[in-house]
Protein backbone atom coordinates (compact mmCIF):
# COMPACT_ATOMS: atom_id res chain seq x y z
CA UNK A 1 0.00 0.00 0.00
CA UNK A 2 1.13 3.57 -0.20
CA UNK A 3 0.33 7.27 1.10
CA UNK A 4 0.66 10.47 -0.11
CA UNK A 5 3.21 12.70 1.10
CA UNK A 6 2.03 14.98 3.18
CA UNK A 7 3.01 18.59 5.19
CA UNK A 8 0.90 19.55 7.52
CA UNK A 9 0.40 24.20 7.40
CA UNK A 10 -0.29 25.80 10.74
CA UNK A 11 -1.30 29.78 9.77
CA UNK A 12 -3.92 32.56 9.52
CA UNK A 13 -6.62 32.42 6.66
CA UNK A 14 -6.29 35.25 3.53
CA UNK A 15 -9.83 35.72 2.37
CA UNK A 16 -8.32 36.76 -0.48
CA UNK A 17 -6.66 33.80 -1.21
CA UNK A 18 -2.93 34.83 -2.06
CA UNK A 19 -1.49 34.32 1.56
CA UNK A 20 -1.77 32.43 4.28
CA UNK A 21 -3.42 28.91 4.56
CA UNK A 22 -4.64 29.70 1.04
CA UNK A 23 -1.57 30.24 -0.52
CA UNK A 24 0.31 27.02 1.86
CA UNK A 25 -2.08 24.77 0.36
CA UNK A 26 -1.93 25.94 -3.62
CA UNK A 27 1.85 25.46 -3.22
CA UNK A 28 1.42 22.25 -1.32
CA UNK A 29 -0.82 20.97 -4.02
CA UNK A 30 1.50 22.52 -7.07
CA UNK A 31 4.57 20.95 -6.14
CA UNK A 32 2.88 17.00 -5.74
CA UNK A 33 2.40 17.21 -2.10
CA UNK A 34 -1.27 16.69 0.09
CA UNK A 35 -1.61 19.77 1.95
CA UNK A 36 -3.40 19.77 5.52
CA UNK A 37 -4.20 23.13 7.54
CA UNK A 38 -4.61 24.25 11.41
CA UNK A 39 -6.11 27.84 10.97
CA UNK A 40 -5.05 29.98 13.65
CA UNK A 41 -6.72 33.21 13.05
CA UNK A 42 -9.58 34.82 10.20
CA UNK A 43 -8.09 37.96 8.28
CA UNK A 44 -10.54 39.95 6.34
CA UNK A 45 -7.88 40.82 3.61
CA UNK A 46 -7.59 41.49 0.28
CA UNK A 47 -5.26 42.81 -2.28
CA UNK A 48 -5.20 45.87 -0.85
CA UNK A 49 -4.66 45.19 2.75
CA UNK A 50 -5.84 44.08 5.98
CA UNK A 51 -9.01 45.30 7.51
CA UNK A 52 -9.92 42.59 10.52
CA UNK A 53 -7.99 40.21 12.39
CA UNK A 54 -10.39 37.35 14.35
CA UNK A 55 -7.56 34.90 16.19
CA UNK A 56 -8.51 31.57 16.63
CA UNK A 57 -9.04 30.08 20.40
CA UNK A 58 -6.09 28.27 21.67
CA UNK A 59 -8.24 25.19 22.65
CA UNK A 60 -9.30 25.16 19.37
CA UNK A 61 -6.16 25.53 17.43
CA UNK A 62 -4.74 22.43 19.76
CA UNK A 63 -7.77 20.18 18.77
CA UNK A 64 -6.84 20.98 14.96
CA UNK A 65 -3.67 20.03 15.28
CA UNK A 66 -4.54 17.12 17.65
CA UNK A 67 -7.15 15.81 14.49
CA UNK A 68 -4.43 15.57 11.95
CA UNK A 69 -1.45 14.76 13.84
CA UNK A 70 -3.30 11.57 15.59
CA UNK A 71 -4.92 10.36 12.55
CA UNK A 72 -3.50 11.08 9.24
CA UNK A 73 -0.30 12.54 10.32
CA UNK A 74 3.03 14.64 8.59
CA UNK A 75 6.25 14.78 6.80
CA UNK A 76 6.82 18.25 7.70
CA UNK A 77 5.16 21.01 9.39
CA UNK A 78 5.36 24.97 8.07
CA UNK A 79 4.07 27.40 10.64
CA UNK A 80 2.99 30.35 9.88
CA UNK A 81 1.22 33.50 11.68
CA UNK A 82 0.91 32.65 15.28
CA UNK A 83 -1.19 35.99 16.88
CA UNK A 84 -1.22 35.21 20.18
CA UNK A 85 1.55 34.14 22.73
CA UNK A 86 -1.62 31.34 23.89
CA UNK A 87 -1.54 30.35 20.42
CA UNK A 88 2.43 29.83 20.20
CA UNK A 89 2.32 28.16 23.41
CA UNK A 90 -0.16 25.84 21.75
CA UNK A 91 1.75 25.04 18.81
CA UNK A 92 5.28 24.39 21.14
CA UNK A 93 3.25 21.85 23.01
CA UNK A 94 2.61 20.39 19.80
CA UNK A 95 5.79 20.08 18.40
CA UNK A 96 7.14 18.85 21.65
CA UNK A 97 4.07 15.94 22.09
CA UNK A 98 4.37 15.17 17.77
CA UNK A 99 8.30 15.99 17.25
CA UNK A 100 7.07 16.38 13.51
CA UNK A 101 10.93 15.47 11.74
CA UNK A 102 10.75 19.40 9.84
CA UNK A 103 9.25 22.09 10.77
CA UNK A 104 9.70 25.20 8.82
CA UNK A 105 8.77 28.78 10.52
CA UNK A 106 8.01 31.91 8.69
CA UNK A 107 7.38 34.55 11.62
CA UNK A 108 4.65 36.42 9.66
CA UNK A 109 4.26 39.73 11.45
CA UNK A 110 3.99 42.27 8.51
CA UNK A 111 1.78 42.14 5.43
CA UNK A 112 3.20 42.78 2.00
CA UNK A 113 0.61 45.68 2.67
CA UNK A 114 2.38 46.60 5.75
CA UNK A 115 -0.27 46.00 7.94
CA UNK A 116 1.31 44.17 11.43
CA UNK A 117 -0.33 40.75 11.98
CA UNK A 118 1.24 39.98 15.66
CA UNK A 119 0.77 41.03 18.80
CA UNK A 120 3.70 42.40 20.37
CA UNK A 121 4.02 40.17 23.33
CA UNK A 122 4.66 37.12 21.07
CA UNK A 123 7.54 38.15 19.23
CA UNK A 124 10.02 37.48 22.24
CA UNK A 125 8.05 33.96 22.72
CA UNK A 126 8.75 32.78 19.69
CA UNK A 127 12.04 34.39 19.93
CA UNK A 128 12.72 32.15 23.08
CA UNK A 129 11.07 29.61 22.34
CA UNK A 130 10.72 28.57 19.18
CA UNK A 131 13.77 29.25 17.36
CA UNK A 132 15.59 25.80 18.86
CA UNK A 133 12.89 23.63 18.05
CA UNK A 134 12.38 24.20 14.26
CA UNK A 135 13.85 22.94 10.93
CA UNK A 136 14.80 26.24 9.54
CA UNK A 137 12.97 29.96 10.16
CA UNK A 138 12.67 32.10 7.26
CA UNK A 139 11.96 35.68 8.03
CA UNK A 140 11.78 38.81 4.97
CA UNK A 141 13.82 42.02 6.02
CA UNK A 142 11.34 43.27 7.96
CA UNK A 143 10.64 40.26 10.58
CA UNK A 144 14.30 40.21 10.84
CA UNK A 145 14.44 43.72 12.04
CA UNK A 146 11.74 43.16 14.92
CA UNK A 147 13.39 39.59 15.43
CA UNK A 148 17.02 40.61 15.81
CA UNK A 149 17.05 44.13 16.71
CA UNK A 150 18.94 45.91 14.37
CA UNK A 151 18.29 47.26 11.06
CA UNK A 152 19.38 45.93 8.24
CA UNK A 153 20.15 47.83 4.71
CA UNK A 154 22.64 45.66 3.15
CA UNK A 155 23.82 42.08 2.57
CA UNK A 156 26.78 42.54 5.60
CA UNK A 157 23.78 43.44 7.81
CA UNK A 158 21.75 39.95 6.69
CA UNK A 159 25.22 38.42 7.78
CA UNK A 160 25.11 40.46 11.24
CA UNK A 161 21.34 39.26 12.05
CA UNK A 162 22.23 35.78 10.57
CA UNK A 163 24.80 35.50 13.56
CA UNK A 164 22.29 36.74 16.43
CA UNK A 165 19.90 34.45 15.45
CA UNK A 166 22.35 31.33 15.15
CA UNK A 167 23.27 32.82 18.48
CA UNK A 168 19.77 32.35 19.85
CA UNK A 169 19.25 29.09 18.82
CA UNK A 170 18.00 28.74 15.45
CA UNK A 171 20.10 25.81 13.69
CA UNK A 172 19.28 27.30 10.81
CA UNK A 173 17.51 30.69 9.07
CA UNK A 174 17.13 32.02 5.68
CA UNK A 175 17.08 35.50 5.65
CA UNK A 176 15.01 36.93 2.38
CA UNK A 177 16.62 39.56 1.06
CA UNK A 178 13.54 40.83 -0.97
CA UNK A 179 12.79 43.68 0.58
CA UNK A 180 16.66 45.15 0.15
CA UNK A 181 17.30 47.30 -2.70
CA UNK A 182 19.03 45.93 -5.90
CA UNK A 183 18.90 44.41 -8.99
CA UNK A 184 19.15 41.00 -7.67
CA UNK A 185 17.07 38.82 -5.12
CA UNK A 186 19.10 37.43 -3.14
CA UNK A 187 18.43 34.74 -0.06
CA UNK A 188 20.80 33.53 2.45
CA UNK A 189 20.71 30.22 3.93
CA UNK A 190 22.72 30.10 7.02
CA UNK A 191 23.57 27.03 9.07
CA UNK A 192 25.34 26.11 12.71
CA UNK A 193 26.58 23.61 10.51
CA UNK A 194 27.37 24.23 7.17
CA UNK A 195 28.79 27.24 5.12
CA UNK A 196 26.32 29.83 4.20
CA UNK A 197 24.19 29.26 0.19
CA UNK A 198 23.74 32.42 -1.70
CA UNK A 199 21.10 32.26 -4.22
CA UNK A 200 20.07 35.20 -6.41
CA UNK A 201 17.81 35.69 -9.03
CA UNK A 202 17.29 38.64 -11.48
CA UNK A 203 14.33 41.26 -9.69
CA UNK A 204 11.26 40.43 -11.25
CA UNK A 205 9.13 43.79 -12.01
CA UNK A 206 5.39 42.68 -10.66
CA UNK A 207 2.94 44.32 -8.65
CA UNK A 208 1.95 40.54 -7.69
CA UNK A 209 3.79 39.91 -4.67
CA UNK A 210 1.37 39.18 -2.42
CA UNK A 211 2.23 35.62 -0.42
CA UNK A 212 5.55 35.57 -1.20
CA UNK A 213 7.00 34.77 2.40
CA UNK A 214 3.73 32.03 2.39
CA UNK A 215 4.65 30.41 -0.88
CA UNK A 216 8.29 30.07 -0.26
CA UNK A 217 8.08 28.75 3.16
CA UNK A 218 5.58 26.03 2.66
CA UNK A 219 7.67 25.26 -0.56
CA UNK A 220 10.80 24.48 1.25
CA UNK A 221 7.97 22.56 3.39
CA UNK A 222 7.01 20.86 0.50
CA UNK A 223 10.46 19.87 -0.52
CA UNK A 224 11.62 18.68 2.48
CA UNK A 225 8.39 16.37 3.00
CA UNK A 226 9.12 14.80 -0.68
CA UNK A 227 12.80 13.66 0.72
CA UNK A 228 15.06 16.66 -0.24
CA UNK A 229 17.93 18.04 2.17
CA UNK A 230 17.71 21.10 3.11
CA UNK A 231 20.39 22.89 1.28
CA UNK A 232 18.63 21.47 -1.84
CA UNK A 233 14.83 21.93 -0.34
CA UNK A 234 15.88 25.50 -0.15
CA UNK A 235 17.22 26.08 -3.82
CA UNK A 236 14.01 24.14 -4.99
CA UNK A 237 11.37 26.47 -3.62
CA UNK A 238 14.01 29.51 -4.51
CA UNK A 239 13.42 28.36 -8.22
CA UNK A 240 9.49 27.49 -7.71
CA UNK A 241 8.99 30.79 -6.34
CA UNK A 242 10.98 32.64 -8.83
CA UNK A 243 8.91 30.96 -11.66
CA UNK A 244 5.64 31.90 -10.32
CA UNK A 245 6.21 34.86 -9.69
CA UNK A 246 7.67 35.39 -13.33
CA UNK A 247 4.40 33.31 -14.29
CA UNK A 248 1.65 36.08 -12.71
CA UNK A 249 3.16 39.30 -14.21
CA UNK A 250 0.89 41.21 -15.90
CA UNK A 251 -2.14 39.09 -14.32
CA UNK A 252 -4.63 41.72 -12.86
CA UNK A 253 -6.06 40.28 -9.64
CA UNK A 254 -7.65 43.22 -7.39
CA UNK A 255 -6.43 46.62 -7.09
CA UNK A 256 -3.36 45.68 -4.82
CA UNK A 257 -0.57 43.78 -4.41
CA UNK A 258 -2.03 40.15 -6.44
CA UNK A 259 -1.15 36.70 -5.70
CA UNK A 260 1.44 34.68 -7.44
CA UNK A 261 0.48 31.96 -10.17
CA UNK A 262 1.36 29.02 -7.95
CA UNK A 263 -0.17 26.79 -10.63
CA UNK A 264 1.80 27.76 -13.72
CA UNK A 265 3.33 23.31 -13.72
CA UNK A 266 1.56 21.53 -11.22
CA UNK A 267 2.26 18.15 -10.72
CA UNK A 268 0.56 15.33 -9.48
CA UNK A 269 0.25 14.12 -5.64
CA UNK A 270 3.43 12.08 -4.57
CA UNK A 271 2.93 8.69 -3.01
CA UNK A 272 5.39 7.06 -0.70
CA UNK A 273 5.43 3.09 0.61
CA UNK A 274 3.06 3.08 3.75
CA UNK A 275 4.97 1.81 6.61
CA UNK A 276 2.84 -0.28 9.11
CA UNK A 277 3.91 -1.58 12.25
CA UNK A 278 4.64 -5.48 11.76
CA UNK A 279 4.81 -7.73 15.06
CA UNK A 280 6.88 -10.71 14.17
CA UNK A 281 5.89 -13.76 16.52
Amino acid sequence: MTEYVKCLTIAGSDSGGGAGIQADLKTMSALGVYGMSVITAITAQNTCGVSAIQPIEAPVVRAQIEAVLSDIGTDAVKIGMLHSPRIVETVIDMLDQYTPRYTVLDPVMISTSGHKLIEDETIELIRSEMFGRVTVITPNIDEAILLSKIDIIDLKDMYKAAEIFLKNGCRNVLMKGGHLKGHKMTDILFSQENEPLILSADQIVTDNTHGTGCTLSSAIASYLALGHELYQAVTLAKDYITSALQAGVGICTGKGHGPLNHFFNPKPLTGKPLITDITIT
